[in-house]
C-alpha cells in the first residue's frame, strides 16, 4: 500500500511538471514578461534590501554577539514564547528585514545547536514576518494610496504576530530533538554569563574577521539567489495558471467561504494571487471594486499568510535542519485569520485617528520606487532594529532585577 502511494505521488509529481513545461511553452512570450517582472521586484527591492542584513546576522553569529545577547533575552523569550534568548535576535531581525531573514537565522540556530527542535519551529513559524517599510510604503502608498493605511497593516500584523508567537509556547511536539549546546551555567550575574557566552562562542567559531567576512557575503549571496530564483519562478507559475484558467476553479470555493462574511467577489482574484505571492495579490486587492475596508482586511491576510513563494524560500532556509514545516504552514494559516480579524476592528477607530493622512498614487511604479533611496532604507531599517533590540534587552533585564529583587526580599524575610 505504502509502494502504492509513493508511485502516485511521484507519477503526480512528474504529470504536474509536464503540464507546467507544455504551458510555459504555449504561453512563453507571458511567461518571459512575468520572468521580467518577477527579476526587477528581485533586483530593485528585495536585494539591497536584504544583503546587508544577512551579511551582518552571518557576522553577528561568528562573532558570538548572538550569543550574548540571548543571555541578556533569556529572562524575556523563555517566559514569554518559550524559546531561547537566541530567538530574539531572529525575531528583531525578522521584523526589521521581512521575509525570509527570520527563517535563515532560525536555520543557522538549529544548526548550531542553540535552540531544540520545537524551539526552533515555534521560532520560525512567529519570527518569518513582513517588514514595515513594504507594508507601509509598498502596500499602502504605493498600492492604495494612502499612507494612514500603512499603520492599520503595520499595527494589525505585529499585533497577531505576538498573539501567534505566545499561543506557540502550548506547542509541544512528541518528537523534539533537544541536542542543544547551551551553557546551562546559572552561577554569577547574567552580564557576566553573556561576556562568557560570547568568548565561548568566539573561540569556538575561531575563523579570522576577514574569512568571517568573506564567508559571510558569500553565504548571503548564494542564499539571495536562491530567493531570486523562487520569486522568478512563482512570479511565471501564478501568470500560468491564470492563463490556463486554474484560478476560475477555484473560484467557486472561495466565494462561497466569503459570501456569509459579505465581502465583494472581486476580492476572490487578489485571493487566488495571494495564495502564491504577496505582492502581486496586494496589488490586485487594492485595484478591487470592493469597499476600502474589505480589501485592506483581505490584504492584511495575504501579507501575514506571506504566499507559497516566501514558504518555498522558507523550506530551503530551514533545508538540512530536523525542522518541520508543518507548523509553519499552520502558523501562517492562523496568522492571516488573526491579522484579518485584527485589521477588521483597529480599520475604523485608526482611520478617524489619522483621516488627513492620504498620499495620492498615480501609477503602479511606485510599488517598486516606494523609498527615497537605498541608504534612507537601510537607515531606517537599522535604526528600528537596534531601537527593537534595545526595547527587548531593557524589559528582559528589568524582568531579570524584579526576580532578583524578590528572591532577595525573600530571603531576608526568612
Amino acid at each position: 500500500m505504502k509502494n502504492d502511494i509513493n508511485k502516485r505521488a511521484i507519477n503526480t509529481k512528474a504529470l504536474i511538471a509536464i503540464l507546467f513545461t507544455i504551458s510555459l511553452i504555449i504561453f512563453s512570450e507571458q511567461a518571459f514578461d512575468a520572468a521580467v517582472s518577477g527579476l526587477h521586484t528581485w533586483w530593485e527591492v528585495v536585494f539591497p534590501a536584504l544583503l546587508p542584513f544577512f551579511i551582518m546576522a552571518e557576522i553577528l553569529m561568528g562573532l558570538g554577539v548572538v550569543h550574548f545577547m540571548g543571555t541578556l533575552l533569556e529572562p524575556l523569550m523563555q517566559p514569554v514564547f518559550k524559546v531561547p534568548g537566541v530567538g530574539a535576535f531572529a525575531f528583531a531581525m525578522g521584523l526589521a528585514s521581512g521575509y525570509p531573514i527570520g527563517a535563515k537565522i532560525t536555520g543557522n540556530l538549529r544548526r548550531k545547536k542553540l535552540c531544540t527542535q520545537a524551539e526552533g519551529e515555534r521560532l520560525v513559524s512567529f519570527t518569518n514576518t513582513a517588514d514595515p517599510l513594504f507594508m507601509i510604503g509598498a502596500v499602502a502608498v504605493g498600492m492604495f494610496g494612502n499612507a494612514k493605511l500603512g499603520t492599520i497593516l503595520a499595527l494589525a500584523h505585529y499585533i497577531s504576530c505576538l498573539i501567534v508567537g505566545i499561543g506557540l509556547r502550548f506547542y509541544n511536539p512528541k518528537e523534539n530533538n533537544q541536542d542543544v549546546s547551551r551553557n546551562n551555567d546559572t552561577e554569577g550575574n547574567i552580564f557576566t554569563r553573556a561576556f562568557s557566552e560570547l568568548y565561548q562562542a568566539r573561540r569556538k567559531d575561531g575563523r579570522s574577521l576577514g574569512q568571517l567576512i568573506g564567508d559571510a557575503t558569500k553565504e548571503s549571496l548564494n542564499t539571495l539567489l536562491l530567493i531570486g530564483g523562487y520569486i522568478i519562478l512563482f512570479s511565471v507559475l501564478t501568470r500560468v495558471l491564470a492563463l490556463v484558467g486554474f484560478t476560475k476553479l477555484i473560484t467557486a470555493g472561495i466565494v462561497f467561504v466569503l459570501k456569509p462574511f459579505g465581502f465583494d467577489q472581486s476580492l476572490v482574484l487578489p485571493i487566488i494571487s495571494g495564495l502564491f505571492e504577496i505582492t502581486n495579490g496586494s496589488h490586485l486587492a487594492s485595484q478591487s471594486m470592493a469597499p476600502l475596508n474589505q480589501k485592506i482586511i483581505i490584504t492584511s491576510g495575504i501579507i501575514a499568510w506571506s504566499g507559497l513563494s516566501v514558504h518555498a524560500q522558507v523550506a530551503t532556509m530551514i533545508n538540512g535542519t530536523d525542522l518541520r514545516m508543518k507548523p509553519y504552514l499552520w502558523a501562517r494559516v492562523f496568522h492571516g485569520i488573526i491579522a484579518s480579524l485584527v485589521t477588521y476592528f483597529l480599520f475604523e477607530p485608526l482611520e478617524a485617528i489619522s483621516s488627513n493622512l492620504i498620499t495620492p498614487v498615480t501609477s503602479l511604479a511606485n510599488r517598486v520606487n516606494y523609498t527615497i533611496g537605498y541608504w534612507d532604507h537601510f537607515t531606517k531599517m537599522s535604526s528600528g532594529l537596534l531601537l527593537f533590540l534595545g526595547f527587548l534587552i531593557f524589559t528582559s533585564l528589568t524582568i531579570y532585577f524584579i526576580k532578583k529583587i524578590k528572591l532577595v526580599m525573600f530571603h531576608y524575610s526568612e
